[in-house]
């Protein structure tokens, strides 16, 4: 669209259920937790996953949102030819401070309905991560919320663990 000259160039959206939604901006405790998250899991991926940071995921015709990380399925092309589907995420996170409660409202359902299978939402207002499993059509049928102390593991591959204290810590 900024190409046809609709939405300005540089424009932070992204397309959720057929609307364009504008992105905050990035923080400096969003921006160090999305580092964070992201070198922890590039340290240990031993070639299972590609980390993608703020890319689009295609979850069908009407959205396309760009969650803050995810962990894809290896491809050769490293998704040169078209954007991850649902099929492709083993692993979405979306950092949420101001965009809370659009990440519980609208994309904890949208990420549910197109098949992700695991979505956690690092919650930077309450200094929790909220993981969400065992995706159906209005959600999740399985949610839990992790404190200080608690260590989120990626239920693809239990023997990465995050900190959620260290993750946190400002």
């Amino acid at each position: 669209m900024a190409e046809a000259g609709v939405l300005p160039a540089g424009a932070r959206v992204e397309l959720l259920g057929g609307q364009i939604i504008d992105m905050s901006p990035i923080g400096p405790f969003h921006g160090g937790v999305t580092i964070h998250l992201n070198q922890i899991f590039s340290m240990a991926d031993r070639g299972r996953w590609v980390v993608s940071v703020q890319n689009p995921v295609r979850l069908d015709d009407r959205s396309e949102p760009q969650p803050d990380l995810m962990l894809l399925r290896p491809a050769g092309d490293f998704y040169r030819r078209r954007h991850p589907e649902p099929d492709d995420v083993l692993l979405l996170v979306e950092i949420s401070e101001s965009t809370l409660e659009l990440d519980q409202r609208e994309k904890v359902p949208a990420y549910g309905r197109a098949g992700i299978t695991e979505l956690w939402i690092v919650n930077l207002n309450e200094l929790t991560v909220e993981i969400f499993r065992e995706p159906q059509f209005t959600g999740y049928a399985s949610r839990m919320t992790l404190h200080e102390g608690d260590v989120a593991r990626p239920s693809a591959f239990p023997d990465v663990g995050v900190d959620v204290s260290e993750l946190l810590r400002r």
